[in-house]
């Protein structure tokens, strides 16, 4: 019987729907998900980390180790070959220290693939996956009509490796019923390994590829919620699991739990506007054998261009290109390299006179060696505008970006960031060290900031007056009387306390409550260590400066403290549970003085 792998949660983590589901709701999300019988659950990938580097919110790995905690389930993570998670090759050392710190943050599965189906760009990954002791599915991109042979061939190669599984992937949405069946068959044949699918694309035609690949005895099917695969284009693991059970195929998935994390989901973003694949793109992306994705960022790409009624040419131009450049797979990076090349010939009306550098690299070998030779011509082109001053866009060796970090990384995980995002990376890491410093420079600031709101707040109590509001220094408070306590502790905040300008809000006061809010995603403890007594407990008057939790964030330890001097009023976060940055975690009343005992 098939088994099932959900990629729910690694579609949730990257575009277009990174950030539309709170953190928390995707950890509740992760133990729904949990009892649904899948063999593991894929939480991130390349575009996963793309998206939280760049959002600057949270560290991808800070969200796998959440998850880790959360679910019983392995977890999975799709790497890009030599790629790993970026868009520019690493080294050895590099691909070996990478899957050594997912390992430990918790990876369990590991999908492996390379976007030109070369087996030997999986080499250094593959023996730091096995050295793990973790599994190896070895990933083969389908290309239709073109790589069938290269497949079979590369097939035979992965057993040396390690690998625990081959899975088909078809990142176009051209692989037919039929051709998943022989396929299947002929990658279990050739490898003497057990072949899994990964299929993507509209009209259901993922869906009719997984069936087949089933009944030709594919052991593993990649699938996602409903309303993931309806947006984008997956197959249903709902759909999938009927399908299967009704064909004697049961891959014993309680489906139940399945429609239970839609409806979370549709909570969510069941009535939000995702950015649409458009029928016309969906139709193009068919007829060219081309990821949907890359058709609809030419089409993007032409629009801001003011030439969108271009678009066939630049689809025919990639085909061209393809063909010279030894029909490649469009997996990830490779489409958006070889796309970006089609758009500028078109628009520039002259082949090649522009050379895009990811092209240059390609042809020069620094990705690999792709199914078929280059066309001759355009290694000319590449040797005759060669510049050998030029440096290779490579990423840095990882004992290079621990010369170049200084104090920005405080970890083997944060050098790998830095080295496969740069400066997104370093923006992400200064702004999660500016967060976890924030307690101190509160506590630098007590001393003004602390009497100030303690002197408005006395206003407010003494005068009768309903509302102050006092703005300086970059700082805004407003304190408003509420003539009812218990209202105010159930009430929202009517504004927030931001500290320095571009800081993330960690307070916001209302009516006599104020609230502390958490100042970054972690991990939240209310005792310094396990079986120690909590910091505060409801009741407690704490003085300002004083700890009232710590929050585990990147490995690193950070206490929050109370600004003013008052009575914890309420504590509204569970010990060692995962916090989201903004969310409520402790009610203070201020205090003018201490009371009289």
């Amino acid at each position: 019987m098939p088994s099932l792998a959900d990629t729910t949660i690694r579609l949730l983590g990257q575009e277009p729907l990174a950030g539309r589901i709170p953190a928390a709701e995707q950890l509740r999300l992760a133990e729904i998900l949990d009892r649904a019988g899948f063999a593991y659950l894929e939480v991130s990938g390349g575009g996963c980390f793309d998206a939280a580097v760049k959002r600057g919110v949270e560290s991808p790995w800070e969200r796998i180790r959440a998850l880790k905690a959360r679910v019983k389930t392995p977890l999975g993570l799709a790497l890009r070959g030599r790629f790993l998670v970026g868009s520019r090759p690493v080294d050895a050392d590099f691909a070996r220290r990478f899957v050594a710190s997912a390992a430990e943050n918790g990876i369990d599965v590991f999908r492996l693939h390379d976007p030109l189906n070369d087996v030997s760009n999986l080499r250094e990954a593959a023996e730091a996956i096995v050295a793990a002791e973790r599994d190896f599915e070895a990933g083969l991109v389908y290309s239709p009509g073109r790589t069938v042979d290269t497949l079979i061939e590369r097939a035979r190669m992965l057993p040396e490796l390690g690998a625990v599984r081959v899975l088909l992937h078809d990142p176009t949405g051209s692989l037919q019923p039929h051709a998943a069946e022989e396929l299947v068959r002929a990658l279990a044949e050739a490898s003497g390994l057990p072949v899994g699918i990964y299929a993507q694309g509209a009209g259901g035609s993922a869906l009719a590829a997984a069936l087949a690949a089933a009944q030709a005895g594919a052991q593993l099917i990649a699938c996602a919620i409903y309303p993931l695969a309806l947006t984008l284009h997956r197959v249903s693991g709902e759909a999938l699991t009927e399908a299967l059970s009704g064909t004697g195929l049961n891959p014993g998935i309680d489906i139940d739990a399945l429609w239970e994390a839609t409806d979370l989901v549709d909570e969510h973003i069941g009535d939000e506007l995702v950015t649409p694949l458009v029928p016309r793109i969906a139709v193009l992306a068919a007829r060219h054998d081309v990821p949907a994705s890359v058709v609809a960022g030419i089409d993007r790409s032409l629009r801001a261009e003011g030439a969108d009624d271009r678009l066939d040419e630049v689809l025919e131009e990639l085909d061209r290109i393809r063909a010279e450049t030894g029909w490649p797979p469009l997996a990830s990076p490779i489409g958006q390299v070889l796309a970006s090349q089609a758009l500028i010939n078109v628009l520039s009306a002259s082949r090649y006179l522009t050379l895009v550098d990811e092209v240059r690299s390609l042809v020069t070998g620094a990705f690999g060696t792709p199914p078929a030779p280059f066309d001759p011509a355009l290694e000319r082109v590449v040797q005759l505008t060669a510049d050998p001053d030029s440096e290779e866009d490579v990423t840095p060796p990882l004992d290079e970006v621990r010369e170049r970090a200084g104090d920005i990384a405080a970890s083997e995980e944060e050098l790998l960031l830095l080295g496969l995002f740069g400066d997104d990376a370093e923006r992400l890491l200064r702004g999660i060290r500016g967060r976890g410093r924030r307690g101190d420079d509160l506590s630098r600031m007590d001393d003004n900031r602390a009497k100030r709101v303690r002197e408005i707040v006395e206003i407010v109590q003494e005068s009768g007056i309903g509302e102050v509001t006092i703005e300086e220094d970059g700082m805004r408070i407003s304190v408003r009387a509420t003539p009812d306590l218990a209202d105010a502790a159930t009430g929202e905040a009517p504004l927030a306390v931001p500290g320095e300008p571009d800081q993330p809000l960690t307070t916001a006061v209302s009516g006599t409550l104020l609230r502390v809010e958490s100042p970054m995603v972690g991990t939240f403890y209310r005792a310094g260590q396990p079986g120690a007594p909590p910091f505060v407990e409801v009741g407690d008057v704490v003085a300002p400066g004083q700890t009232l939790c710590i929050l585990e964030a990147m490995k690193l330890m950070n206490e929050v403290k109370a600004e003013v001097e008052g009575v914890v009023r309420g504590i509204h976060a569970e010990n060692a549970a995962p916090v989201e940055f903004g969310q409520l975690l402790f009610e203070l009343e201020p205090l003018a003085g201490r009371p009289t005992l």
